[in-house]
């Protein structure tokens, strides 16, 4: 959870083995609306059996009537309903094909929107104990094997046992005898079926997990290809991607060996059940009881039968290795959100932006120590109040309860006196704008990136926003100003101009309370600097709450929250707490003295130290410029070249 990790991670559970039959009914209502084409997709699959077995009779009257007699006139009428039979059929084929596709790719579409939608709504632990590369892999190729199982296996299945059942019914009619003879070797290809069933199933299983991971591998190692080629490990990222790869290759052999032996097997199965039909049939034309033509007709029954129930078997086996695919699906879509929407939502005008934490405690789902115990304060319209606290305090905490990512486990945090659980998520999203530690960037241009903040905002809005977060000017220059496309990965900007456009997208989000969390965290001090006259413009008038380890804007804040192991140690504003000598004046000594011993941060912030007068803090910072520095009992507010220390109340510094 940002600096307030999970200790103790929520030990591994194994995906949920559940049958074909369940998976199915758990994905079939995402057919809902597309099941009447899947009905015309079914009579197209009819009525293109039906023309198979009518072209099959006539085959077998033109062999009796017009080849064995050698009788061209015999050949004209079969020849023409043939070819008339072939086009309609064609044509009916060709229908219920593109119909199947879209039918296919439309349930894909909304079974990915469906997990997608609800992977969002997942709180924000779920996805630290999760590899995104594994995410990514269950909302591509296991969403793509469920359709195989739902729509496609459903198609496949009805068309293999219409053709295989109108193909029995004209064998029984040619000869009942012989088509029952010959049927007797069929339960041999479900046998067959059934004996690999399982083996496929547990090595689909695990070609799908290894795949999510070898993606987990590649997604991180580019993702931090810097610290990768910095530190030179590609021989270390390469091991990496052999052992899963390995897996994978395992896996992959083991799953073509088991369809192989499968493919083989039934091969036999049907060589021996077409060498019963000839050798039973060569001895029915020699008594006299059969014709050629009726034996090759009944021989090209048995052929176009044979694939569908040879299909009726391989879809069992396709659909079991689906099922693996819906196991890892399912373990996502039953872990439920942390927070939902009201039954009742308070009905209520744009608040003022009065926040209060009351007596609110918190534990991480999973987690061994509390977070937060028992926390309470208040910040009320045009208030800056600084959470800040040793790593691990509780401090990004707060700023997920603010945005309701959870529930408090007690206690209440309330805006305008209204409990946040008593609001519909979009709305108090709406009213609480975060200015996150990471800066997010869209693959867009940068006016898209700014309007995100309110989506359908005019172009001049956008530019005032940009104008007031101080990011204008740099975006002018870029090559195609506010319509330059940038990304995550984007060298055109530099860290704080990313921030600026993130400052620029909440200015123009313009809501009543306002959360940063690690504002200037990862810019050096030009460029935090560069961020600060900007972040004084979107603080203005707002309800703001700002965690951070930098105290820099200290001195500005109305009041300053000390946060340690989750409760509030130390509360006032900067100068008395300085004074005070206590927990904030070391945390703010360990940022400014360079010569303090470290170990110092690793103490409770609730122990007694000596006290120290505020103004022996600044003593390294006057001999770092060269210039004498007298101790006074008030605290310099200025460097010897006139700049202000801290504060930014005459503008930027020269240069800058």
């Amino acid at each position: 959870m940002g600096e307030e990790s999970i200790e103790a991670d929520e030990s591994e559970h194994e995906t949920p083995t559940i049958p074909a039959r369940t998976a199915f009914r758990r994905f079939w209502p995402l057919a809902k609306g597309i099941r009447k084409w899947l009905l015309v997709v079914w009579i197209c699959t009819v009525l293109a059996a039906l023309a198979e077995t009518e072209a099959i009779l006539l085959f077998s009257e033109l062999t009796d009537h017009a080849l064995q007699k050698g009788s061209l006139t015999a050949f004209w009428s079969p020849a023409g309903q043939w070819l008339a039979i072939a086009i309609a059929g064609a044509i009916v084929a060709y229908a219920g094909n593109s119909l199947a596709a879209w039918v296919t790719e439309r349930f894909v579409m909304r079974l990915r929107e469906h997990v997608f939608d609800h992977v969002q709504q997942l709180p924000p632990h779920f996805f630290q104990r999760h590899r995104q590369g594994d995410l990514l892999s269950r909302l591509t190729g296991d969403v793509e094997a469920i359709e195989t199982m739902v729509v496609s296996g459903l198609v496949g299945a009805a068309s293999a046992a219409f053709s295989a059942l109108f193909y029995a019914v004209a064998a029984f009619w040619l000869r009942w005898d012989l088509a029952a003879a010959t049927f007797v070797l069929a339960p041999l290809f479900w046998l067959a079926a059934r004996r690999f069933s399982g083996s496929i199933k547990d090595v689909s299983r695990e070609g799908r997990v290894v795949d999510g991971a070898i993606t987990s591998v590649v997604e991180e190692s580019l993702g931090n290809i810097v610290l990768t080629q910095a530190y030179d490990r590609r021989d270390a990222e390469r091991r990496r991607l052999r052992e899963e790869a390995s897996a994978w290759f395992r896996a992959s052999v083991r799953s073509t060996r088991l369809n192989e032996a499968y493919e083989q097997l039934v091969q036999v199965i049907e060589t021996v059940c077409v060498l019963a039909v000839i050798g039973i049939g060569a001895w029915e034309i020699s008594t006299g009881r059969m014709t050629l033509g009726r034996l090759l007709a009944f021989a090209a029954f048995l052929g176009y039968l044979y694939p569908p129930v040879r299909g009726l078997a391989q879809l069992g086996l396709t659909v079991t290795a689906a099922t693996a695919g819906a196991e890892r699906l399912i373990e996502i879509l039953d872990v439920r959100p942390s927070v939902t929407d009201p039954r009742r939502a308070t009905e209520t005008g744009r608040p003022d932006g009065t926040i209060e934490v009351r007596g609110v405690t918190f534990r991480y789902p999973g987690a061994e120590r509390t977070a937060l115990e028992d926390l309470s304060f208040t910040v009320s319209p045009g208030e800056l109040v600084i959470v800040t606290g040793p790593s691990g305090a509780g401090k990004s905490t707060v700023s997920k309860l603010l945005l309701r990512f959870y529930d408090p486990d007690s206690g209440d945090v309330l805006l305008d006196g209204v409990p946040l659980r008593d609001f519909p998520l979009a709305r108090l999203r709406a009213y609480v704008t975060l200015l996150p530690q990471e800066t997010l960037v869209l693959h867009d241009t940068v006016r898209a990136n700014i309007a995100c903040g309110r989506p359908g905002a005019s172009d001049q809005a956008i530019e005032e926003a940009a104008r007031a977060a101080d990011a204008h000017d740099f975006i002018v220059r870029l090559p195609d100003g506010y319509d330059t496309r940038v990304d995550p990965n984007s060298a055109r900007l530099s860290g704080g101009q990313l921030q600026r456009l993130a400052i620029a997208r909440a200015i123009l989000r313009d809501a009543p309370v306002l959360v940063l969390d690690e504002p200037t965290t990862g810019l050096d001090a030009m460029a935090a600097r560069r961020v600060v006259k900007p972040l004084r413009r979107l603080m203005a008038g707002r309800t703001t709450i700002m965690i951070t380890h930098d105290l820099n804007l200290a001195p500005d804040a109305d009041r300053v929250l000390v946060v340690d192991r989750g409760r509030i140690v130390e509360t006032g504003r900067h100068d008395e707490l300085l004074a005070r000598g206590g927990a904030y004046a070391r945390l703010h000594r360990s940022q400014n003295n360079a010569v303090m011993d470290t170990g110092e941060l690793r103490m409770p912030l609730w122990e007694e130290a000596p006290p120290q007068p505020p103004h022996q803090q600044y003593r390294s910072t006057y001999e770092a410029y060269g210039s004498p520095y007298e101790p006074s009992a008030e605290m310099p507010s200025y460097l010897p070249d006139g700049r202000p220390l801290f504060r930014d109340a005459q503008g930027a510094w020269p240069g800058m």
